[in-house]
């Protein structure tokens, strides 16, 4: 069995679903959050131009309403004026209707009076109609104003706006990350399916056959790896004296009868009864001095020229020997 090799290959087609339903959702977020992040910078425009446009229209309305008033004023002296210009007309017209009766006036002069009146008092009516227009002028003006206003007041909310854009933008990389972390989780999931071994070795024990169930924390089987090998010797007490990291040692296995080149890499930080299941106890007092063993870990150091056979096996019994001097 090469490292890489395929192992195991679980159903995948849940995973595949699932994926695929991640990669929508995903999508999905990715899309709105782009295009709320997109509507900020517009909304931001959007409320600085009606700021500065609604700004613009009060000042405008202000001078309309300035202007009307003006022109109200005017058309109001223009009525004071029609109507003295009336009054010397119909004051004429009554000196002058007795005199025509007398033949004092021809009646030329006399027609000339009445249609001079005729016409102020026309004037008049037109002056006091204009005078009427412009006080609805002023009217209009200032309702235009307060449109104008409150205008101003709705489009002083625009800052608010652009914060709660840029919130909902926020919210939707929030959804979108989310959503993004599922779909890695699933992308993860899937490659669960295919279990490569991870390193060369054999196969001792198998524990599913094709097209069976496979259960969480399940054991499928067992790969033993050929090159990742040590040795665990339990060195009494006594001899551990003079041994330290580093030191060459000769393997000699049991069972080849071959001698192997190694190297102390590590000496165990307790007894071997210290560290077992059920470490003794000694309740009563009573005290037998027995020589405790230490697990020292010995690594092979030219495994590759000395097992290209691999032949080593875990477990094989050997017997080192460290050169402490």
């Amino acid at each position: 069995m090469q490292a890489g090799q395929l192992l195991v290959e679980i159903d995948p087609r849940d995973y595949q679903t699932a994926l695929a339903q991640a990669q929508a959702v995903m999508e999905s977020k990715l899309a709105a959050w782009q295009a709320a992040k997109q509507d900020v910078p517009v909304q931001s425009t959007s409320s600085s131009s009606g700021i500065s446009s609604a700004d613009a229209d009060v000042k405008t309305s202000s001078a309309q309403i300035d202007q009307a008033q003006k022109q109200l004023e005017a058309a109001h002296a223009a009525v004071v004026s029609a109507q003295a210009n009336a009054h010397k007309s119909d004051l004429d017209l009554q000196r002058y209707t007795p005199l025509v009766q007398k033949d004092v006036i021809s009646k030329q002069q006399y027609d000339q009076v009445v249609a001079q009146a005729d016409a102020n008092n026309a004037a008049l009516n037109q002056a006091q109609a204009n005078e009427l227009a412009q006080q609805q002028g002023v009217r209009v003006a200032k309702d235009r104003l307060l449109q104008s206003e409150a205008s101003f007041r709705n489009a002083q909310s625009g800052p608010t706006q652009v914060a709660i854009q840029q919130s909902k933008a926020g919210q939707a990389e929030a959804d979108y990350m989310e959503a993004k972390a599922k779909y890695e989780q699933a992308q993860l999931n899937l490659s669960y399916t295919k279990i490569y071994a991870p390193y060369a070795g054999i196969i001792t024990k198998k524990n599913v056959e094709p097209g069976q169930n496979a259960s969480s924390g399940q054991s499928l089987m067992t790969l033993v790896s050929l090159s990742n090998l040590w040795v665990l010797a339990n060195f009494k007490e006594t001899q551990l004296r003079h041994m330290q990291k580093g030191q060459e040692v000769e393997v000699k296995v049991d069972a080849y009868g071959r001698k192997y080149s190694g190297t102390v890499t590590q000496i165990g930080g307790a007894t071997g009864s210290l560290l077992s299941l059920f470490p003794p106890e000694n309740a009563t007092g009573n005290y037998v001095k027995v020589v405790q063993r230490v697990p020292v870990r010995i690594d092979f150091t030219r495994l590759e020229d000395e097992n290209k056979d691999h032949l080593l096996r875990p477990g094989l019994s050997c017997e080192p020997n460290v050169k402490v001097k």
